[in-house]
């Protein structure tokens, strides 16, 4: 493939991946109460944890203000807890509660299900091997970062 190409099958690449993101977003009724941010912070709770409000706001890129109020919306719906450090008081540790785990699995479910169906409906048996077999590329795409 020459570079033409591959520029081509990158743009192709791009065009559909976002399309495919945004369709999976508005798949989930449960995901659409939330803005895109506090889904994103929610996800960020479940793989790490818990964590700090500054360590949320730098993930997200946006002001520790911006953050503070995300996080009192989130507090007040019962999706994050508060905790102060047991090592210096002065921190608040976020962590989510079992509601906030219950919120994105739902979430996941219900863009899992949208998708499952969809792959079952318009996907043959050999396309749905070739999106298996894609996984591993398209994986190793995220993690890419050449700095």
């Amino acid at each position: 493939m020459n570079q033409q190409e591959t520029r081509h099958l990158a743009t192709d690449l791009r065009t559909v991946v976002t399309r495919l993101t945004k369709k999976l977003r508005k798949k989930s009724a449960t995901g659409a109460k939330l803005s895109l941010t506090a889904r994103s912070v929610i996800a960020q709770l479940d793989q790490h944890g818990t964590m700090l409000p500054t360590e949320l706001a730098a993930a997200e890129k946006i002001t520790t203000q911006s953050m503070s109020q995300l996080l009192g919306q989130l507090l007040e719906m019962g999706v994050i807890n508060r905790t102060l450090s047991t090592q210096d008081k002065r921190k608040v540790l976020i962590s989510l509660t079992d509601y906030g785990t219950e919120l994105i699995n739902q979430v996941r479910h219900e863009r899992e299900e949208w998708l499952l169906k969809a792959m079952e409906q318009v996907c043959t048996p050999d396309e749905q091997e070739v999106l298996r077999k894609a996984i591993g590329p398209l994986s190793r795409l995220v993690d890419f970062d050449p700095s």
